[in-house]
């Protein structure tokens, strides 16, 4: 290393702007704080270089969750959308998930006209290798160049970008995602500093000419008439445009068939990919094996924006050689004159264990450092996103001195994303998924602004206006509930002709709405025509009224069930326990408690290794 020279002092340096750097930097830069954005390559800002959506199964309640804080991904989103659909509307509102597919450019584009006009905020291009610690604390980063920017704390969020390589076939590239350079140095001064590493593994699939493709072949999937915003702060109105269409086609046997013959030539399968990749999201060789018995798989043909013939191959993540990904991808129904632009590739990466991790996403052992995003060991943008708001304002308090934002398991999916990949074990890239939340019944997408718009408003990140508003809408449905609880209805001709066309039974005595509502055909707006005083209210609140009435039973049920929840997560364990002095504790339940330093009895019961009795054994020696 060179000589130094101080080029900056700020209060918090964001390495890596990519979906969780970029929601970092502006909620500190929000809340206050002078703040650096690093990028490798400034164009690669909130680049997409996998499936260029946002949202889906999942995702789209995290999604909701970041912009009920005042984040920016559903506000991009609602901007550059190119199709937007519901997920899982044949199912209970828990599950609903919003999808929409984005225009990558215009993403890119619009989220860095964002960052560069937000106050406080200075995005820069350049390569941070070093990380300055002082008493176990952050106190500056140096850049490839020898220039030091003094700082208070430290958020990393370098994706995949740490010892990256593209791997297919034969062919390594040492880069990051879509050709850009990666980080070399920042890796050894993390491992210098005691940070424990792993090498992670993910793919994308190849990207195809438009022109080249016999759509008639295909079903066509249509977006949505009624669009639903990401964000809380658009209605349907504001952002409606015309959609574009995404296809549906399908492998078959001729298609496993060419990938079993070349599974040798497969880096995946010969020994050269070194990293685990996510089990839920496969390569298309990884599906051909494990699901043998599989005569077929589907695949998405997605467009990568308006203004281009690029098409995105969903569901054909590869690695294996060019020529084999060709003659494979031509076996499927409207590919078989298919001309590739970009070829499929898999990507290995250095990112952390994240058990060293406070819930607050700072690193455990060093003051003001904090990380986010796929260098935590999670896959997908909207997971990377979520860390990277609380992340940001969690350095900001810090830097404040003010009490961090720690989101437990029965807030939102956001608590627990975080509670599971710093608590729990995992040896692959950590993916969202409904199945994770068991508070998923209190966790709907429709009601993130509801549960975390005060917290937002707490911490700067929610406008007066926008915070007035929200304050309204939830006094509409209050109001709007009491009010509808207090009616009562006859078995008159006209109710029953109602609830007849509506395929329910007729009443024979009188009943009260919010029963009639509970029914499984009914709804609130159906007995909209034997409501005459009824209020004209926004669609949001009709829905949230329906949803609240209809499924009371359930709520106040799970909402028992989060009150036992609190009681464990409220018995907190000292800072300074010594887990050697705990009788009865088992050794693996000792190592793991020492590993992970828990905060409260709730998350030591969450710890792979630590059993009920060993979670019994802590609480008698707590109590003593």
């Amino acid at each position: 290393m060179g000589k130094l020279y101080t080029a900056d002092e700020v209060d918090i340096c964001v390495i890596g702007a990519g979906h969780a750097g970029c929601e970092t930097a502006l909620a500190a830069a929000r809340m206050g704080l002078s703040t650096i954005l690093f990028a490798i390559n400034l164009d690669s800002i909130a680049m997409m270089p996998c499936n260029p959506n946002v949202g889906g199964s999942s995702k789209g309640h995290l999604v909701k969750e970041i912009d009920a804080l005042g984040g920016e991904m559903g506000r991009n989103i609602d901007k550059t959308y190119i199709q937007t659909r519901m997920l899982n509307t044949g199912k209970g509102p828990a599950v609903y998930s919003l999808r929409a597919q984005a225009d990558k450019a215009k993403y890119h584009t619009q989220m860095k006209k964002t960052l560069e006009n937000t106050e406080n905020l200075l995005v820069r291009q350049g390569e941070i290798t070093d990380i300055v610690i002082e008493d176990g604390k952050v106190t500056g980063v140096i850049s490839e160049s020898n220039a030091l920017y003094k700082c208070r704390a430290a958020v990393i969020c370098t994706g995949t970008y740490l010892k990256a390589r593209c791997l297919y076939g034969n062919t390594i590239i040492e880069s990051g995602p879509n050709g850009l350079r990666r980080a070399n140095g920042l890796s050894d001064c993390l491992k210098r500093l005691g940070i424990r590493l792993f090498r992670y593994k993910t793919g994308t699939p190849a990207r195809v000419d438009k022109r080249t493709i016999d759509f008639s072949k295909m079903k066509e999937q249509r977006g949505d008439e009624n669009i639903v915003p990401f964000s809380f702060e658009n209605r349907a109105e504001d952002i409606e445009r015309e959609q574009i269409s995404c296809y549906l086609t399908y492998t078959n046997e001729r298609t496993h068939d060419i990938i079993r013959a070349n599974l040798d030539r497969s880096p995946l399968y010969s020994g050269v990919i070194e990293g685990t990749g996510p089990r839920y999201c496969p390569s298309i060789e990884d599906k051909v094996v494990r699901f043998a018995d599989k005569t077929q798989h589907q695949i998405f043909i997605e467009p990568e924006g308006e203004d281009t013939n690029e098409m995105y191959v969903q569901g054909m993540s590869s690695s294996l050689p060019e020529d084999v990904q060709i003659a494979m991808y031509r076996t499927l129904p409207g590919l078989e004159n298919v001309r590739f632009t970009r070829t499929a590739y898999a990507i290995e990466y250095d990112c952390i264990d994240a058990n060293q991790l406070k819930l607050t996403l700072e690193f455990k052992d060093i003051k003001g450092l904090f990380s986010a995003g796929q260098f935590n060991g999670t896959s997908g943008y909207e997971e990377a996103a979520a860390q990277g708001i609380i992340a940001g304002i969690n350095a900001a308090a810090y830097c404040k001195g003010i009490e961090p934002l720690v989101l437990d398991r029965s807030q939102g999916y956001i608590g627990v994303l975080i509670d599971d990949i710093v608590t729990k074990e995992s040896r692959e890239p950590y993916r969202m998924m409904t199945s994770r939340a068991e508070y998923r019944l209190l966790l709907r997408q429709d009601n993130a602004d509801l549960r975390l718009t005060e917290i937002g408003y707490r911490y700067g990140l929610i406008s007066q206006e926008r915070y007035d508003r929200f304050l309204a809408k939830k006094k509409a449905i209050e109001e709007e509930i009491e009010r509808i609880g207090k009616i009562n209805l006859g078995p008159s001709e006209d109710v029953n002709s109602i609830l007849t066309d509506c395929g329910t039974t007729p009443i024979s005595t009188g009943i009260n709405m919010t029963d009639l509502i509970k029914r499984p055909e009914m709804d609130y707006d159906k007995l909209a025509p034997l409501d005459p005083d009824r209020p004209a209210l926004d669609r949001d609140v009709r829905e949230q009224v329906n949803i609240q009435i209809k499924y009371e039973g359930y709520i106040s049920r799970q909402m028992k069930q989060v009150e036992q929840f609190k009681r464990l997560e409220g018995r907190r364990i000292p800072e300074d326990i010594d887990y050697d002095k705990v009788k009865g504790l088992r050794i693996e339940a000792t190592q793991k408690l020492k590993a992970v330093r828990p905060v409260n009895i709730g998350q030591a019961g969450r710890i792979s290794g630590v059993s009920p009795a060993d979670v019994n054994m802590l609480l008698v020696y707590l109590n003593m």
